[in-house]
């Protein structure tokens, strides 16, 4: 592939990317016999850059940001809610020491890489959207997390590039029953057993889309819950007092799933634009983690 050169005009397109399913995604289907020159594990590296390298070839992306958890088990969130991700395991020693390696060749890639402790990559990716989707045509959000379709609107694609899955409003209310706007009224009532995430106790998602079907949002439902009873839904003649008993629970959890568009981020948009890769950097990087040879179709940052 040609050099690729920044020609200084606004993007029309960003990507912002939520690297953390696809390190998981490459840890867990990748042997861990797969080690650098030191016989340290390398797979979750190896996987998540064969991935990001791939779709830096066929996206092309002109703006293009990466964002990673800077904690794997708590957030913010913990301030309000203790149990939120207390359910997970500790993260496999393995992985945590490959996650540096992971944002090192993100970085040597071209990708502008943003972390934080307190806030989740989820997070990053919806503040940077929130910040600079106006000034440009297009914003697509790269991740495996469903929790992220909230972001999707008229001019905002979800895509999961692993699997090949892009979603637009349409296809966010096909594959959810929700329209983009409601996913977190969703999961406020159905919860998020991955997460933690109580929701209403006893409603599932069935039960929630049906209920997001007739009332916008969890202020719209709650102001009229003598209704649900009305409604053809199975236990419609018990669902109010449920829902009415756990109303906190459904406005946490929402609160809970809602992506953060306040979290730090020191970074302009032509600091996202997308030079290409630093060979100079990239080079000795994949030599020092035993994958020197893989990505030679990465467009390469022209040098004066």
């Amino acid at each position: 592939m040609p050099n690729q050169a920044y020609s200084g005009a606004a993007p029309r397109r960003l990507h912002l990317v939520d690297a953390s399913p696809y390190i998981f995604r490459a840890f867990f289907s990748l042997p861990s016999s797969l080690t650098d020159p030191e016989g340290r594990p390398i797979n979750a590296v190896r996987g998540f850059v064969d991935m990001l390298a791939r779709f830096i070839r066929e996206e092309r992306p002109e703006a293009l940001l990466v964002a990673f958890d800077g904690s794997l088990t708590t957030s913010f969130r913990n301030d309000v809610y203790p149990e939120y991700k207390a359910n997970r395991e500790l993260p496999d020693e393995g992985l945590v020491a490959q996650l540096d390696r992971c944002q090192e060749v993100a970085a040597a890639l071209g990708a502008f890489c943003c972390i934080d402790d307190r806030y989740e990559a989820d997070d990053l990716v919806a503040t940077a959207k929130a910040r600079f989707a106006v000034d440009v045509e297009e914003t697509v959000v790269v991740t495996a997390d469903k929790d992220l379709a909230q972001l999707v609107d008229e001019r905002s694609w979800f895509l999961d590039f692993a699997r090949g899955t892009r979603l637009g409003p349409a296809e966010v209310v096909e594959r959810f029953g929700v329209r983009p706007e409601q996913i977190r009224d969703l999961l406020g009532l159905a919860g998020d057993s991955v997460d933690n995430i109580p929701g209403v106790r006893g409603v599932g998602p069935k039960t929630a889309v049906a209920l997001l079907e007739e009332f916008a949002d969890l202020e719209e439902l709650y102001g009229d819950l003598e209704r649900v009873a009305t409604l053809s839904i199975r236990g419609a003649k018990t669902l109010g007092k449920k829902l009415a008993e756990h109303k906190d629970a459904a406005f946490l959890s929402r609160d809970l799933a809602t992506c953060a568009v306040d979290a730090p981020l020191d970074a302009s948009l032509d600091d996202l634009a997308y030079r290409g890769a630093d060979p100079g950097i990239l080079g000795p990087l994949l030599d020092a983690f035993g994958l020197s040879g893989r990505l030679d179709a990465v467009p390469h940052r022209m040098t004066s």
